[in-house]
């Protein structure tokens, strides 16, 4: 291992510490899909056809002439989704597109939004890793625990591990034995040696030992994972085996190992206690028998020139496989105990000679390369291939192991024999689309279905250092970068599931090929490890449907694999179709090319499967990876619009099959093939449902004592989930029906021209509708269960009678969902539960309130529940509505109506309420008005229409216009129990009286109703009323809420705005209201905006809690810059009024125009000061806008003295001198003394040359000097630049007009020499440094006159 940084050392912690592990949260993988009614074949050249295949005939023979099926909707939609199923599991064995043959099929998309994988996180190596790698001594290695989220790092004698997935994780370390540490292997225990707590077993092995260190993994709610280490006092010596291959059977905990000296394979046995001859434990010499088994290895011995470099092992089939570095395969059977016999030897001439027959020479597969790396295949994914080996030239080599009476059992025994069944040759060089398209073409035998010549000269991945295979088919293949090996690059690949489940072509006798997509990783380094991190995958349990990733893409977490390189960690997540679509869509630019996307899509995986994903991603399923690296659902508007559109635009037309109409008692309706939008809608659906659909919905077992115990077979966290999705299915086919044909309802009839169309569109409408029943019942079926196992359910299924008992447990969610005898023993149950709360005392409005909610199609007791509140009303009003049993009863009854509340009509509303204010039980009214509102809205619509803007003709305002007529009852509550306040004293004798308590208790439920739209409606309601005191003197977060929606478009409702937070003394959302009223489109004149941002400062400035210095600074920054902006346009505005060069006419339009919003510098510059020749406006908007050029701050200072001047003559000023001090000090004043607006360097020269050019001798000599004095500044700054002047000698400073100068030198070095003594600071003219330089230049000056 290399590693390139450098860190600080850190002290490791010590053994065995416990460490919390980050979390980690998965999401669904993406399965594959196919359609027994496609028929397009797979393409078999390199450019795609440019049309959609057509819409294949349905694979079904037309049945017999029979009377025709009676089926209601939900049997023919549980019928089509039962055939989904079916279908999906008839996915192609990995056996039927890898076999004999060669292939080279690979789609490299140019796109990444197409990218099979994409990267999902990078993880740095901590610094205390580096910190003890740079300690090392003798050697290091590097290793994944994926599957915990752990890495691993072997520092000479010391293991460290450390969750990878926090941002500093703790170090576990294992540092308590002296000897090198030459391999590592996690595995699972062998059931019974360690206590339950103990989940897996560290095995380290050095050059001395063989340790097993007990490992436990906890996983908490939130999906961290921590592990802890305990000692088990297990080890055994293994001195001069070197051991550096590790392999462990997670089915039986049978552990083996081998070294790097010889060809032998041991097993590790270990044992909870010892025993007569037997430690605790012992190894095992399977491969060397006898006596040599004993004998002790010796160092010096002659090494072997064969060892084995790698072992795995495959619990299906319960086989070992061993590489030796000579390339040779040893295949192993184990059975138990311990026994491990020899199956098979693959030599690497018998696999190149197995090859030979399949394709000519290739410099691919030639004797000089090697076997890299194997990789198991599970009997659960194919039936024939065993095994996967990778060379160093990137070939795939897929072997088979057969026994005499064919292809090898789990339980097979004796000599076995091995060949090569496929070749996989490596991608196109240089990253072409496939390999048919680029590289030149060998006589490569492509198998006997497989008809298309094959690429063997592809070096893309010569130089194979290590390769990966995980199910269903990801290859990982690390191929160093560069000449020196330093870094690696990662070649990524996967089945095209989607491709692969397009049925055969019969025509061309072509079947299905391997099609794979790749993309190339750079890691920038060394790959150490790479690990799958997700669950193993598995669409079936049987090879047949197995590989279906786009069956389980709603169903089972995303495949997420961790590559371990010497710098770090990068994790990819597998990207599912529903992915691969939003990421298309998302990136396809132009109209033109989104809908080439779609086309490409239908191309490659047909209208139906196209459909289904466009369905999925319309409905939030498309995950991407967000540039902060997490992992969310795409809920971009115009993703979601344009799968919208795909779904309806591109789904299809159902088509009429008029040839298999042969009998006149089959209506023609039942010849119809529905479309692929509806087999789209049947593929989502059965995928959400895939998992439960079949399940039974509890089961039963006994408790330690005896007793029944009851649960869920699949979790309710799990069926919430399925029903989520489904609600937002069916919220998606209601919102869009108007455009679904077949949803649309009756009015489509009239599009259609033939009657064959009609009939078509009949059957479609049949087809849809019972699926989106099939959906309602799912959904509310789900509620039930989870209603159910809310109760005691154990108890509610003893009460059933037998026969009942038996129907329960064999109720699947099939049954329930979509069966007579599943909703007639589902209403069994709802008696059941009603029964049992009666028995036991309860009050049974809870269940019925709770199936009410849930399901109410179950079971609705709502009009029972109204009579009851009712009858509770009218005895109140009997007792009287003050009595403490009227109280109760109007308690009672406003209970009762709430639980009912979404079913009551606004004459029961009316009735209560009206009865409510007569009894004086005011806030009941209002109580029972807002959950009315509530419930007859559960969607929130109205508050979402109010929120998007009320716009008109939207169906929500239909909600929004309800929910007002039961606020107008509101009001009328208000109204009354105001005016009985005000007639009524508020205290008597210091306590307060009845009806001031019952006022606040109205207005007590007023103001904490969470309630957005009443609260709303309310505050407009006071608005109109004209009663702001008392909005602003609500203390809601809605009240605020309320008026930033008004303040965007009133700016009465802004003032209000930023009045309540400087009531509620939240200065800086004052400040930003303020200062959003200031630069508003509002039409308010310059002076109000300069007020909003004079009063904006002060409440920025004033401290709010809360609120940060940073935030604060930042406004306070912004409304400082726009206030001294705005005070430039004042100045500028003032100017303008009174400039007499504008004409009159034009004078009132320029006014308008300055005199409102605050325009940028640039516009008062050219638009107007620069123009008017405003020199110190423009001044003024250099400092402003922080310019720096100084011969255009020349040019303005120059102008506006010669401005000054003009303008002092021209008013018959006796010393326009004075008008001229007086403006440079008054701007210097403005500028605060610039360096770059009121340049000393630049200033002083031309005041200077005007002093002498226009007021020689007028005024005092040192006017000049006495003006900068006068503004502070400093005599450091004046004498440098007077120095300047004099030694320059330019004109006018030539001749006589020096001794100006030098008088001002000398006058400005006496005043600075006077002050320093007045000062008493004993530094004269700024110290010795100074004073020796004016003495110097004193000394000149003298000299020259």
């Amino acid at each position: 291992m290399s590693m390139a940084v450098q860190t600080p050392q850190r002290p490791l912690p010590g053994t065995f510490i416990q460490t919390p592990a980050a979390t980690r949260q998965s999401s669904g993988i993406a399965p594959p899909q196919f359609r027994p009614t496609a028929s397009a074949s797979v393409h078999t050249t390199a450019t795609p056809p440019t049309s959609f295949p057509p819409q294949p005939p349905a694979t079904t023979a037309p049945l017999p002439i029979a009377a025709p099926e009676a089926l209601t909707p939900l049997q023919r939609a549980a019928r089509t989704i039962n055939e989904t199923l079916n279908q999906e599991l008839r996915y192609p064995e990995l056996d039927s597109y890898v076999g004999q043959g060669t292939s080279s099929d690979y789609d490299l998309p140019t796109s990444l939004a197409w990218a099979p994988f994409q990267k999902a996180k990078i993880y740095d190596i901590p610094d205390r890793v580096f910190d003890q790698y740079n300690q090392a001594q003798v050697s290091t290695m590097m290793g994944l625990f994926a599957e915990l989220h752990h890495a691993w790092i072997t520092i000479d004698n010391a293991l460290y591990m450390w969750d990878y997935t926090l941002p500093n994780p703790e170090l576990i370390g294992f540092e308590d034995q002296p000897y090198n540490i030459t391999a590592v292997k996690l595995a699972k225990p062998r059931p019974g040696v360690f206590v339950s707590a103990i989940s897996h077993v560290l095995i380290v092995a050095t050059t001395s030992d063989l340790n097993l260190i007990g490992l436990n993994c906890d996983t908490n709610a939130v999906g961290s994972t921590s592990i802890s280490l305990f000692q088990t006092r297990m080890s055994l010596s293994i001195k001069g085996m070197d051991v550096s291959a590790i392999a462990a059977s997670n089915a039986t905990g049978r552990v083996f190992f081998a070294g790097n000296t010889d060809n032998d394979v041991y097993e590790l046995t270990y044992q909870q206690e010892e025993k007569w001859f037997q430690n605790r434990c012992g190894k095992i010499n399977h491969t060397t028998k006898g006596f040599t088994a004993l004998a002790p290895t010796f160092t010096f011995a002659p090494r072997s020139p064969e060892h084995l470099v790698q072992m795995v092992i495959d619990d299906t089939r319960n086989l070992l496989y061993t590489l030796s570095s000579t390339s040779t395969i040893r295949t192993f059977q184990m059975k138990a105990p311990n026994s491990l016999e020899l199956a098979v030897v693959q030599r690497l001439s018998e696999t190149l000679s197995n090859i030979a027959h399949m394709l000519s020479s290739t410099p691919l597969l030639s004797p000089g390369m090697t076997i890299t790396s194997i990789s198991p295949i599970s009997s659960k994914e194919a039936q024939k291939l065993h095994l996967m080996a990778t060379t160093s030239t990137g070939c795939r080599l897929f072997y088979s192991a057969t026994a005499s009476y064919g292809y090898m059992s789990n339980n097979a025994s004796g000599r076995l024999s091995m060949q090569v069944q496929h070749v996989k040759f490596p991608p196109p060089e240089g990253g072409q689309r496939t390999a048919q398209q680029t590289t030149p073409i060998s006589s490569g035998k492509p198998g006997p279905f497989q008809g298309t010549a094959v690429d063997t000269q592809s070096r893309a991945l010569l130089r194979t250092r290590r390769a990966y295979r995980f199910a269903p088919g990801y290859f990982l293949c690390c191929v160093p970068k560069d000449a020196q090996g330093q870094t690696d690059i990662v070649f990524a690949s996967s089945p095209d599931s989607g491709r692969i489940a397009r049925p055969l072509d019969s025509s061309q006798m072509v079947m299905t090929r391997y099609q794979e997509t790749g993309i190339w990783l750079p890691v920038d380094s060394h790959v150490e490890d790479v690990g799958l991190v997700s669950p193993a995958f598995g669409a079936a349990p049987s090879p047949l449907g197995f590989g279906n990733e786009l069956a389980v893409q709603f169903d089972q977490p995303v495949a997420e694999v961790a590559i371990l390189t010497n710098t770090g960690i990068h994790t990819i997540r597998r990207r599912r179709l529903v992915d691969i679509f939003a990421a298309a869509v998302r990136h396809g630019g132009t109209d033109e090319g989104l809908e080439a996307e779609v086309r490409k899509f239908i191309r490659l995986y047909g209208r139906g499967e196209t459909s289904a994903t466009a369905l999925a991603v319309a409905c939030g399923q498309g995950m991407d990876v967000n540039p902060d690296s997490r992992v969310a659902k795409i809920t971009d508007p115009d993703v979601l619009e344009f799968a919208r559109k795909s779904f309806i635009d591109f789904g299809g037309k159902p088509i009429l099959n008029e040839n298999s109409v042969v009998d006149q008692n089959v209506p023609a309706i039942d010849n119809v093939r529905p479309s692929p939008r509806h087999e789209g809608i049947a593929l989502y659906v059965s995928r959400l449902v895939r998992s439960i659909w079949n399940s039974p919905v509890l089961r039963e077992s006994l408790t330690p004592l005896g007793g029944l115990a009851v649960s869920p077979t699949v979790s309710l966290a799990k069926t919430k989930g399925v029903q989520d999705d489904l609600i937002k299915l069916q919220e998606f086919l209601n919102e869009n029906k108007n455009f679904i044909d077949g949803l649309a309802g009756p009015e489509s009839l009239t599009r259609v021209a033939t009657k064959q169309e009609e009939i078509a569109l009949q059957a479609e409408h049949r087809a849809l509708h019972s699926l989106t029943l099939l959906v309602a019942d799912i959904i509310e079926g789900i509620s039930f269960v989870h209603v159910l196992f809310d109760e005691r359910v154990d108890e509610i299924v003893l009460s059933l009678p037998d026969a009942s008992r038996l129907q329960v447990r064999q109720l699947t969610f099939e049954g329930l969902f979509a069966t007579t005898s599943g909703k007639d023993l589902a209403k069994e149950l709802v008696k059941a539960i009603v029964n049992r709360n009666i028995a036991n005392g309860s009050n049974v409005d809870t269940v019925a309130e709770a199936l009410r909610r849930r399901c109410s199609s179950f079971c609705s007791a709502d009009d029972v529940v109204i009579f009851k509140a009712q009858e509770q009303l009218k005895k109140a009003s009997e007792a009287g509505g003050t009595s403490d049993l009227g109280r109760r009863l109007l308690n009672e009854s406003l209970r009762l109506f709430q639980q009912v509340a979404g079913s009551l009509t606004m004459e029961h509303l009316n009735a209560a309420v009206e009865q409510y204010i007569g009894m004086e039980y005011y806030a009941g009214g209002i109580q029972l008005a807002l959950s009315m509102a509530k419930e007859g809205d559960r969607g929130n619509k109205a508050l979402a229409w109010v929120n998007d803007g009320r716009p008109p003709s939207d169906p929500r305002e239909a909600a929004y216009k309800k929910r007002t007529k039961i606020y107008e009852l509101i009001h009328l509550t208000i109204v009354n129990v105001d005016q009985a306040a005000r007639q009524t004293p508020e205290m008597v004798d210091g306590n307060y009286t009845l009806m001031a308590k019952r006022k606040a208790e109205a207005y007590a439920v007023i103001d904490e109703s969470d309630d957005e739209v009443f609260q709303y409606d309310l505050y407009d309601w006071y608005l109109a009323r004209g009663w702001d005191d008392r909005l602003l003197a609500v203390r809601s977060s809605y009240a605020a809420t309320y008026l930033q929606g008004k303040a965007r478009d009133n700016v009465a409702h802004a003032d209000l705005l930023w009045k309540y937070y400087a009531q509620g003394e939240r200065y800086f959302e004052a400040a930003g209201v303020q200062w959003q009223l200031a630069i508003s489109d509002f039409d308010l004149s310059l002076e109000k905006r300069i007020e909003y941002l004079s009063k904006a400062k002060a409440n920025a400035s004033t401290h709010t809690p809360g609120t940060g210095r940073q935030a604060r600074q930042v406004l306070l920054h912004q409304i400082s810059d726009m206030l001294d902006i705005a005070n430039i346009q004042d100045d500028l505005l003032t100017r303008l009024k009174a400039d007499k060069r504008i004409p009159p006419d034009r004078r009132a339009e320029v006014v308008k125009e300055v005199d409102g919003k605050v325009q940028g510098l640039s516009e008062l510059f050219n638009g107007y000061a620069d123009q008017a020749s405003y020199f110190d406006i423009c001044l003024l908007i250099y400092q402003a806008a922080d310019h720096h050029n100084p011969p255009h701050i020349r040019a303005t200072w120059k102008s506006l003295i010669e401005q000054t001047h003009q303008q002092a003559v021209e008013k018959g000023e006796s010393l326009p001198y004075e008008s001229v001090a007086e403006t440079i000090r008054s701007m210097g004043s403005r500028l605060n003394l610039s360096e770059s607006t009121f340049p000393i360097p630049i200033l002083l020269p031309l005041l200077e040359a005007y002093a002498i050019e226009y007021q020689r001798a007028v005024g005092p000599s040192t006017w000049v000097i006495d003006t900068f004095l006068a503004l502070l500044v400093p005599y450091e700054a004046l004498l440098p630049v007077l120095e300047a002047i004099f030694y320059n000698d330019e004109p006018p400073f030539t001749g006589r007009n020096r001794r100006y100068i030098a008088e001002h030198i000398y006058y400005v070095c006496e005043k600075w020499f006077v002050e320093g003594i007045r000062s008493g600071s004993g530094r004269i003219l700024g110290g010795d440094g100074n004073a020796a330089a004016v003495t110097n230049l004193l000394a000149v000056v003298g000299e020259s006159d």
